[in-house]
Formats: C-alpha cells, sequence, structure tokens
C-alpha cells in the first residue's frame, strides 16, 4: 500500500480509535493487546507506517477556562524547545518521530496502536516566585488515548515519563486533507490526567487543579507523502 493511502488510512484509523476507545472515563483499561485469542503477535495490521518523523506537528487551541485557572493560579504558560504559543493561544509542537500500526478491527485490541513523539519541544509553568514546571517530549499513544511526557521541576526530573493528559476523541472531527500532502485530525478535547493534577498541586501547593481539566482542542497534522 502506498505510503499516502497508508497515512489516510491510518488517520481515518485514529479518529475511530480515539472515539470509541475514548469514550469511557479516563481510567478505561485499553492496554489490553489481544481480543478473542488473537495477539498482536499473530495478527499482522492491515496498514501500517514504521517512521512518522517527517510528520506536522500536533496543535492545542488552549481552552479559555484553562487559561483563566493559570491567571487565578498566578501560573505564567510559556513555550519549552521547539514549541510555539501563539498571540492567539494556540500551543504548537512538532512531530518528531514515532509510528503507527492499523489492525482490523476485532482482531486485537486496540486495533490502532503506536506513538507519535515529540521530542524537544514542550510546556512550562512558573509560579510568581515560585518554582517553573516543565513537561516535555510529549508521547501520544493513540490506543490508549493518553498523551505522556517527561516532568521537570526547576531543571530536576520529577518524572521520565508521566501520564499527563487525556484525549477524549468523543468531539473529533472527521478526517481532513490539508495542503503539501497532509492529513488532519481535530477536534480531540484534551483533558488533564489525575497524576498530572496531583504532581502540579503538590509543586505549586494549592489543590484546585483537578482531573479532568480541559486544556483545549488538539489538532494533529501529519504528512502523507515521504
Amino acid at each position: 500500500m502506498p505510503l499516502k493511502q497508508n497515512l489516510l488510512t491510518l488517520s481515518a484509523a485514529g479518529v475511530m480509535a480515539f472515539s470509541f476507545a475514548a469514550c469511557g472515563d479516563d481510567d478505561t483499561d485499553t492496554a489490553s493487546n489481544s481480543s478473542n485469542g488473537s495477539s498482536t503477535e499473530t495478527v499482522k495490521p492491515a496498514a501500517e507506517v514504521a517512521d512518522l518523523s517527517n510528520g506536522v506537528d500536533t496543535q492545542v487551541t488552549l481552552d479559555a477556562g484553562f487559561v483563566e485557572a493559570l491567571g487565578t493560579l498566578k501560573l505564567t504558560p510559556a513555550p519549552v524547545g521547539d514549541a510555539q504559543i501563539t498571540k492567539a493561544g494556540v500551543a504548537k509542537f512538532p512531530i518528531t518521530g514515532g509510528n503507527v500500526k492499523y489492525f482490523t478491527p476485532g482482531t486485537v485490541t486496540p486495533y490502532v496502536q503506536g506513538e507519535i513523539d515529540h521530542e524537544g519541544s514542550g510546556l512550562s509553568l512558573t509560579a510568581a516566585g515560585g518554582p517553573k514546571v516543565e513537561l516535555t517530549d510529549f508521547v501520544v499513544d493513540p490506543g490508549a488515548s493518553v498523551l505522556t511526557g517527561k516532568v521537570t521541576v526547576d531543571g530536576t526530573v520529577a518524572a521520565e515519563s508521566a501520564p499527563l493528559f487525556f484525549l477524549d476523541g468523543r468531539t473529533l472531527n472527521p478526517l481532513e486533507t490539508g495542503p503539501n500532502d497532509t492529513a488532519i485530525l481535530e477536534g480531540t478535547t484534551v483533558k488533564l490526567k489525575q497524576e498530572a493534577a496531583d504532581l502540579l498541586n503538590q509543586t505549586f501547593k494549592v489543590d484546585a487543579l483537578k482531573a479532568g481539566l480541559v486544556i483545549g482542542v488538539a489538532k494533529i497534522t501529519v504528512k502523507t507523502a515521504a
């Protein structure tokens, strides 16, 4: 299957995977590797992209409620590394690699597996006169509907790979094709995970950050041609 068709198939599969896997709460168990006795070792994927390093970026339009909450807590967000935050409040994180496999639904669970990597970029939160937390090197797991990342507090690594955000696919729009051979998945609601809320509350000595807090709406753009 040509690379372009592969990526379009996988992108469409990602829409369905987020929609189905993320319909429960963020405690839903999506980590199983098999269904009806089948495993990924014996079932061949219907489509596969082994290298996503030609990917474009993941953008998150920050929710007004999240921005207001940060202001109330006197926390200032800023981009880290190759990330950007526009004046319109859109955070952009370049896709640097990863891989995705799409299995025929019903053969294995989850049927979209892999990761989308964003090395060298992230988001920082700095308290007025207090600590600075950096959330970097994001990894999107489409099968588990979760985004993990490295957590650093004042330059010291607190967690190499912590669950940060839940990706709620119930709000996803249909797959779109964009300019310059790209495919676009837009509409996933990004929500704060309990683990991230606990860590941030402890670090900033607050209790206002709760699991499920809406961070924003994601837009993932990937290249459909080498």
